[in-house]
């Protein structure tokens, strides 16, 4: 099997998940809003959506403990397709399913059982989130053992991150035809739940199709450097993450810098309606967002390859506060808004990549340091500092829109000075002071590059098998 079809199909697999995910993260709410309670009692369906965002809450919060032990148990797979696929592929099946289901109204409970409904809701969230979990951590967390070499490693991840793109944003533009399409109520452009459901059924085919390819065209590098002579325990698995201290300070660093990057990201739209004043323009924004996107994507291993991973990094960097002080600049006009914008996009894909590599990289790290090897376990780090940071910023976000009057029937004419200027300090100048503490953390304390890397392999190739647990 050539290197060429085995990263198409890596991309189809990444693909297909991040267009779940989307699904998962932006349209069910839209779905749970706009048809699943839609009673003429306001109250009731206020009241109802309220419990429904609630228990979600708390089912992602407790996933950040599940993930460490869902890569642990990845980690301990051992079949005749290899350690990741089974899981990408049943996680992709069950989750798919499951997602379907919750895009109704369960055999009508919604309306004639609240209470029943709530609990089967539960249930089929939870058993929905943990396998697209699972699969989320397989999927990723398969980088390492498709090729030892950092090169190889960045070009895979390069086709990865295409297709997620792709995947992401497809979204976006497929939605609302196939809803209505396929509703019999148009019910204002927001259609019916017949229309929803066939989105989620279309949504969830379309995942599993990505995950069947990714298993079909994709091999596990054997290697004797991926054998450990004993299991990590339950009781083991944050003992080995927190002895990891290259994983630990890349987590950290990348915390604190997507705490940052979310807040901005998070409140362009905002921007558009609130301060612009005019929210037709924002979906230039996303256009400019995918080209450029891809555009980072598909430079990134040109890139590393002129200037390393850590020079990308602060060039990355720099770009993007150069960007925050254009984008506070612009005021309302569109030209810089778009501007400031776009440029502050423009780096994000090249960051979230030299930071996924540096953790994959510290599989080996942490295998040479503690004389086990982790993959699962170590991967699963990245998603989990992303659910992290996008709790924490989304409470962040509800709580200034509310606080700087951003809300209900507010316009951009309403929005009095004091509480624009409180506005651009929450949008602005956090986020400024954020990434800069990010880009120190990373300087003083992230120290895996390439060429530590290649050492460290070649040391395991000398040593492993002979003194590992």
């Amino acid at each position: 099997m050539s290197k060429f079809l085995s990263r198409v199909a890596y991309a189809s697999g990444t693909f297909g998940h991040d267009f779940f995910y989307a699904m998962i993260g932006t349209y069910f709410m839209i779905f749970v809003t706009s048809n699943l309670f839609n009673t003429d009692d306001t109250h009731y369906n206020e009241y109802m959506i309220g419990l429904v965002t609630t228990v979600i809450l708390v089912i992602r919060v407790a996933e950040l403990f599940i993930d460490p032990f869902i890569g642990n148990t990845i980690d301990k797979t051992k079949t005749r397709w290899g350690k990741f696929k089974p899981w990408v592929l049943s996680g992709a099946v069950i989750a798919a399913v499951t997602l379907a289901i919750l895009f109704t109204d369960i055999g009508g409970l919604a309306a004639t059982s609240p209470v029943t409904y709530l609990i089967v809701f539960a249930i089929l969230y939870i058993i929905m989130d943990i396998f697209y979990s699972a699969k989320d951590v397989a999927i990723w967390s398969m980088i390492p053992a498709l090729s030892f070499d950092s090169r190889e490693r960045e070009i895979t991840a390069t086709y990865a991150r295409i297709g997620s793109v792709f995947g992401g944003q497809l979204v976006t533009i497929i939605v609302i035809p196939i809803v209505l399409a396929f509703s019999h109520n148009a019910n204002g452009g927001a259609g019916d739940a017949t229309g929803w459901f066939a989105f989620a059924a279309i949504g969830g085919l379309i995942a599993t199709a990505g995950a069947v390819i990714l298993g079909i065209g994709t091999k596990e590098h054997a290697s004797a450097l991926r054998e450990n002579k004993t299991e990590t325990s339950f009781k083991e698995v944050f003992s080995v993450l927190m002895k990891n201290d290259q994983l630990l300070w890349i987590a950290f660093a990348y915390l604190i810098f997507g705490l940052g990057q979310n807040l901005i990201n998070n409140f362009n739209l905002y921007y558009f309606i609130y301060v612009l004043g005019d929210s037709t323009q924002f979906s230039f924004l996303g256009v400019i967002n995918v080209v450029i996107g891809l555009m980072a994507v598909a430079l990134f291993p040109t890139l590393t390859k002129k200037f390393s991973r850590r020079k990308l990094f602060f060039i990355s960097i720099t770009i993007m506060l150069i960007a925050i002080v254009v984008y506070y600049m612009a005021g309302q006009n569109v030209y810089m808004t778009l501007l400031g914008a776009g440029l502050f996009a423009l780096p994000q894909p090249l960051i979230f990549l030299v930071v996924l590599m540096t953790i994959t990289d510290s599989v080996e790290y942490g295998q040479l340091k503690l004389g086990h090897r982790d993959e699962a376990l170590v991967l699963c780090v990245r998603p989990l500092i992303d659910k992290l940071g996008g709790a924490i910023t989304s409470a962040i976000v509800g709580f200034t829109a509310v606080w700087v009057g951003m809300s209900g029937k507010a316009t951009a004419a309403s929005i009095t000075p004091e509480n624009l200027l409180n506005f651009q300090l929450i949008m602005f100048a956090a986020p400024f002071i954020l990434i800069v503490i990010a880009g120190f953390i990373y300087r003083a304390k992230v120290s895996l590059t390439e060429e530590k890397h290649a050492e460290i392999v070649r040391e395991l190739e000398r040593t492993w098998g002979k003194d590992n647990k």
